[in-house]
């Protein structure tokens, strides 16, 4: 039982938060192709975990968008409202790189699949 959670706790070692995305993100001190199936397999269930948060996230990211929007149609001011745009670009840069990292899982897992 020990082993187990030293080797969970090495799995969740291997990811760091992203503040700008709110997620923590692989951080390999190894190539994947290097490391053992059963760590492998272990940084496969981490980042499952990891992966179940990301519609959550893209929905906060979604309603900051609205807050925005609807601030952005009632503003008079052009610098605010260049302001105004360039947030909601980036939080729409952030929803399209978490979509990115939520198709990880299947890379991943057909990069596996294809060394067994």
């Amino acid at each position: 039982m020990e082993q187990l959670h030293d080797d969970r706790s090495w799995a969740d070692r291997q990811f760091v938060l992203n503040e700008r995305l709110g997620i923590a993100l692989p951080r390999l001190a190894v190539p994947w192709e290097s490391l053992s199936r059963l760590r492998q397999s272990e940084l496969l269930e981490a980042w499952e975990r990891i992966r179940g948060r990301i519609p959550d996230r893209i929905i906060v990211f979604e309603e900051q968008i609205r807050t925005l929007q609807d601030r952005l149609n009632e503003e008079e001011d052009f610098e605010e409202s260049c302001r105004l745009n360039g947030a909601i670009a980036d939080l729409a840069s952030r929803i399209n790189d978490l979509h990115i990292w939520y198709r990880m899982q299947q890379d991943l897992d057909e990069e596996t699949r294809q060394h067994s």
